[in-house]
């Protein structure tokens, strides 16, 4: 699988340049999107068939400054997958440097928000995904 990357937007920093810390809960969500789209899953897909996937918990260290202008690597991992609860684990490197680890949970809603049962196919696909 190949990481997501990108480059810390100047909107995205302070005044001293620094990358501000809810920056990286947008680049988890991005490396989420399209770790989903290279296994074959089209977020807008779920969604269009009536299935968010609601953001229940974040997780964030912070190990090192992201700055403008840095190329970010962010991997990502699908480590649990239940009917009713996913959670994805994250590592934002630039180059070699560990900047910051952190994980998300998600609870499956329908369009009216409410918590759903993940359909039996797509939960069965996701949980060949989860390494072992």
């Amino acid at each position: 699988m190949t990481p997501y990357t990108l480059r810390v937007r100047f909107a995205e920093t302070d005044q001293m340049g620094i990358a501000h810390h809810s920056a990286y809960v947008i680049w988890m969500e991005a490396a989420r999107v399209d770790w989903l789209r290279q296994h074959g899953m089209s977020y807008r897909q779920w969604e269009e068939n009536g299935v968010s996937l609601a953001v229940s918990g974040i997780e964030i260290e912070y190990r090192a400054a992201a700055k403008f202008d840095d190329e970010v690597r962010i991997e990502t991992v699908l480590v649990e997958a239940k009917s009713r609860k996913f959670r994805f684990e994250y590592k934002i490197y630039r180059d070699s440097q560990l900047l910051a680890i952190g994980a998300s949970l998600h609870t499956p809603t329908d369009v009216a928000g409410k918590a759903i049962r993940l359909p039996q196919e797509w939960l069965k696909k996701l949980e060949t995904l989860i390494p072992n």
